[in-house]
């Protein structure tokens, strides 16, 4: 099982993925507590561990710098990229305590106007700073010229002590596992599973699963900024990365500087109320696929729905020798809504699968679940369940998702019954409980944050932008809105959205709110 992830979109066409699942939310109010072991307190309320109360050896170390290696994801960066390892308390109630390493990156600015470090998160939760920030750097390079370029592995990611849950194998059974239940015997497997995946986090990550909340993520940020020494935070936040943006700014207001949140998350969603969002952006991001190929939305929906159906009677071949199923050729669908670059891969696609071949969807859904030909997968859905799982306090039950599941059908004909059954899957009998119903990102008295939605993203729904604005709090958010395609909007091919951003960054020129970008 793979919850749709949140993921920032243009980094480079090898990373067209991205991801929505569930960093933050939590389950709707009334379906009771957490299942399975007693978990870490409501950490998330709690007043925040000031620097003074860490020991000298954290708040003072000095980072060493060296040349970045290559990783299992991607070969050595160039050479203006330098790698470090900052160490944060394993537990921040417990400041003296265990420590663990958080892997960095940085490229110096270029220029000699410098500002400070612009600390990027590209989303997930499981999103590898390490290996991206490279990647994303070299199309910046206006940003470069000013700002140190930053960014990491969030604890529990990559090279950040990275939870791996199951081995390869064990990943590809999973796959065969339907994500929408049919009878009582698909329903049984598909919650066996979800609480074998817990069962198996557990066993890998010991203690650490206690402590990769994006709470405790925020407050390594901090320790990162005073490290490095800069009074405030320049940050970058996409997708996910809204989130613990937001997250920071209520924990520490007076140490917001220039903070840019594209790609917003919703911060007043719960778990039910975050999967209906992404149905409605999803099929709203499907139907502008389908008037761009001269399709009647309704009728294309539902021709595409029919082919889902009649993959999950019967799963179609490939050339590989494994078998399409309806999981996996809905996963192959998702991945090219994210960029409308994607879109013709997505029209071979689908006349493959009409005409008996799912090799084409299988190859994106592989994609997206980061499969390469020898059958090795990556892990950041791993870690993005083990965060968004600590996060999320409320765990809606199978009875409540069936209850749930017409409503979530109406919404989306294709992506309904996945999303709806996901709210019950992903954290089932999580072995430990979550930290609140929805994020904290109130923020008064910090500076002006800027909050970039996409009236087409379908992972975060441009509507996320206005309540992040409304919850950061009056004079807090500024709302700036791009009438375009795809996950993200900076950087993804409108002039106005670039240069209002650039503007903020460089100038500290903070735009009218409610500006609006066609």
């Amino acid at each position: 099982m793979l919850r749709v992830l949140r993921w920032t979109a243009g980094v480079a066409a090898a990373l067209l993925v991205a991801g929505c699942g569930g960093g933050g939310s939590g389950g709707s109010h009334d379906e009771g507590k957490a299942t399975g072991a007693a978990g870490p307190k409501d950490t998330a309320s709690a007043p925040a561990p000031s620097l003074t109360d860490l020991p000298s050896s954290l708040t003072s170390q000095r980072l060493g710098w060296h040349r970045c290696g290559a990783t299992e994801d991607s070969a050595a960066p160039g050479d203006a990229w330098r790698c470090a390892t900052l160490k944060v308390p394993l537990d921040w109630s417990k400041p003296g305590g265990p420590t663990i390493g958080v892997a960095l990156i940085r490229a110096r600015a270029t220029g000699n106007d410098r500002i400070g470090s612009l600390l990027f998160n590209f989303g997930g939760p499981g999103g590898s700073g390490v290996t991206t920030m490279p990647y994303y750097g070299a199309t910046i390079p206006t940003l470069r010229e000013r700002y140190d370029l930053v960014s990491f592995d969030p604890r529990g990611v990559g090279a950040s002590e990275g939870v791996r849950c199951r081995g390869d194998r064990d990943i590809e059974a999973a796959e065969a596992v339907d994500a929408t239940p049919d009878d009582p015997a698909e329903e049984k497997a598909y919650f066996q599973d979800a609480a074998a995946f817990g069962k198996g986090c557990e066993r890998a990550a010991g203690r650490l699963l206690e402590h990769v909340s994006t709470t405790d993520t925020a407050r390594d940020m901090d320790l990162l900024r005073h490290v490095l020494g800069d009074r405030t935070m320049h940050y970058f936040g996409i997708s996910y990365g809204t989130e613990l943006g937001g997250v920071y700014a209520h924990l520490f207001p007076e140490h917001v500087g220039r903070m840019i949140l594209d790609a917003v998350v919703d911060p007043a969603a719960d778990t039910v109320g975050h999967a209906k969002n992404q149905a409605r952006g999803f099929q709203r991001a499907l139907e502008d696929y389908l008037r761009s190929t001269g399709q009647d939305p309704r009728r294309g929906t539902r021709h595409i729905a029919a082919l889902l159906k009649s993959i999950d009677a019967k799963a179609l071949p490939t050339a590989s020798g494994r078998k399409l199923t309806q999981t996996l050729a809905l996963t192959g669908i998702i991945l090219p809504l994210y960029s409308e670059a994607g879109w013709p891969r997505l029209t071979s696609a689908l006349k493959s699968a009409e005409q008996g071949d799912g090799s084409k969807l299988l190859a994106l859904a592989d994609q997206y679940n980061e499969r390469d030909p020898s059958g090795r997968y990556g892990t950041r859905g791993h870690a993005q369940r083990a965060i968004s799982c600590l996060d999320d306090k409320q765990r809606p039950t199978p009875a409540r998702t069936r209850s749930l599941l017409p409503e979530f059908e109406r919404i989306s004909p294709v992506f309904g019954d996945y999303l709806g059954w996901d709210t019950a899957g992903w954290c089932h009998e999580w072995p430990v409980a979550g930290q609140y119903d929805t994020p904290r990102v109130s923020a008064p008295g910090a500076a002006p944050i800027l909050l970039v939605g996409n009236t087409g993203d379908p992972a975060t729904p441009y509507e996320g932008a206005r309540r992040m604005a409304d919850e950061l709090g009056k004079g807090v958010g500024v709302e700036l809105t791009w009438k375009g395609e795809g996950h993200g909007s900076y950087g993804n091919g409108s002039d106005c959205v670039d240069s209002t951003v650039n503007a903020y960054l460089l100038d500290g020129t903070v735009p009218e709110d409610g500006k609006v970008c066609s």
